[in-house]
């Protein structure tokens, strides 16, 4: 395979040639449950590239679509709650977390947003980004959040 080439599997892995030249998998999953978006907006919910790990924009939103959670405060919690299924998935743990980026419709609301945050990490205590955007894909949306974790013992 060339440098740089990319194979994917059936399996929804995709391999890569690192800069050193190793074998890197690279792990792709749909959330559990799904967002209405994954599909036709081809993206995936999880990515694994070796001992990296990134969760994509993650919102309120249930399998059904139905947005859970009528304040920021909620929606963080539900929001968290999936980043704490999903994690294990890819061998992952809360702990392992080194950052968050947290987009809110209304900064003066963020204490709520960040209780939740605290209340998950307690003592991980990942960098954080918190910023206010205008809108997110469904206005009953209030709260979207990304996170990056590095398996722990790998350097």
């Amino acid at each position: 395979m060339p440098l740089g080439s990319r194979c994917c599997s059936r399996a929804g892995a995709t391999s890569g040639i690192d800069r050193v030249g190793a074998l890197t998998k690279i792990q792709r999953l749909a959330g559990d449950p799904a967002s209405p978006w994954e599909e036709p907006f081809g993206f995936s919910r999880i990515v694994r590239a070796g001992q990296l790990v990134i969760i994509g924009g993650t919102t309120s939103v249930d399998g059904n679509g139905m947005v859970l959670g009528r304040t920021p405060y909620e929606q963080a919690v539900e929001i968290f709650g999936k980043v704490g299924h999903e994690l294990p998935r890819v061998g992952a743990r809360r702990e392992d977390v080194v950052l968050t980026r947290i987009y809110v419709t209304d900064i003066s609301r963020a204490d709520e947003v960040g209780r939740a945050h605290g209340e998950f990490f307690e003592d991980a205590r990942p960098v954080m980004t918190m910023v206010e955007v205008t809108a997110l894909i469904d206005p009953r949306m209030l709260v979207e959040i990304e996170v990056v974790a590095q398996l722990a013992g790998a350097d």
